[in-house]
């Protein structure tokens, strides 16, 4: 077994990776061709989690788990929010393979996935991009984002106005992109063609009324039912897709509150990502739909991430160690 810590999976699971990595996880996720049980969540003393998430892809035959601690408090601390292990396992021997930084590979796939829904989803010529947040997913998004559209400025709200201007001006400096602070979301987002909710909000920041005509949005901060990032109007206005279609639906906060609003029914969950990537499913039919991705993450995009960074740290010369 091997232990693969948060620099080498950077090192191994570059953005432009990851985003095809993830094209066809999700792919395959909605062919079938993968296994998995509903997300565990056990909720822990002061708003913090733990959660189990096992799986296997069908592919390669490797199978696993992601255990992860959420601290919400942490942030304030200037630690991850999000810790835990990625554990692999041989699909011959059922023998433990690896254990990778979760942190690590969290961060980098659950921004991969979005840049992936961005790909099909978002208009062609979308170059403005609004981020709602500055915690180190809303970091990782600007990244991948302008991986899959020619992104030339960015806007950025969060509700501590300092933090949200040393963001904005991280951006200029180190990634070349014009970027400023907007002081509410409706400024943020009423030039973007590209939106992405990467907040701890427990009540809707995002309204339909402020979401232009022809954006694409992707809903990443809420992980279970219960947090909300956008209201009843713009998931009613809105294509809405799925990660996972089980999960999104017993889970997804904004669609969950939508139908309990009376505001969609049920089939208002067109179907998962995966089939509009496999082209079984339309995304964007027209230049003015707005389109939802609703993240909740999912094991397949760990696993195919994990096996990735396990097999390229094997080829660089990592060594196993006896367990």
């Amino acid at each position: 077994m091997i232990v693969i810590g948060r620099d080498a999976v950077a090192r191994h699971l570059p953005c432009d990776t990851c985003i095809a990595l993830m094209r066809e996880a999700m792919t395959a996720l909605s062919r079938g061709e993968t296994r998995q049980l509903p997300r565990g969540i056990v909720d822990l003393a002061g708003g913090r989690m733990f959660g189990t998430m096992p799986g296997a892809l069908a592919a390669d035959g490797v199978f696993g788990a992601k255990l992860i601690s959420v601290f919400p408090d942490n942030f304030a601390a200037g630690r991850p929010s999000h810790q835990g292990v990625v554990a692999l396992f041989d699909p011959n021997s059922g023998a433990p393979l690896a254990v990778l930084d979760a942190n690590e590979l969290t961060a980098i796939r659950t921004a991969a996935a979005s840049a992936a829904a961005s790909d099909v989803l978002a208009r062609a010529d979308a170059r403005t991009l609004a981020i709602l947040g500055y915690g180190e997913q809303a970091w990782r998004h600007v990244e991948a984002i302008r991986t899959v559209r020619p992104i030339a400025s960015v806007t950025v709200w969060g509700r501590d106005t300092a933090k949200a201007r040393a963001f904005a001006a991280r951006v200029e400096a180190e990634l070349g992109l014009a970027a400023e602070y907007a002081p509410s979301v409706a400024e943020a987002v009423a030039v973007a063609d590209i939106v992405c909710a990467v907040t701890a909000a427990s009540e809707p920041i995002l309204h339909g009324a402020e979401v232009r005509p022809g954006t694409h949005v992707n809903l990443v901060g809420s992980g279970r039912d219960g947090p909300t990032e956008a209201d009843v109007v713009l998931v009613a206005k809105a294509r809405f897709f799925a990660d996972h279609r089980d999960s999104v639906e017993r889970q997804g906060a904004e669609l969950r509150r939508a139908i309990a609003a009376g505001a969609v029914g049920g089939d208002h969950l067109l179907g998962e990502i995966g089939d509009v990537m496999d082209g079984r499913l339309a995304g964007r039919v027209g230049e003015e739909d707005v389109t939802i991705y609703k993240s909740l993450g999912h094991v397949v995009q760990d696993l195919a991430s994990a096996w990735h960074v396990y097999r390229a740290a094997l080829a660089a010369g990592t060594e196993p160690v006896d367990f």
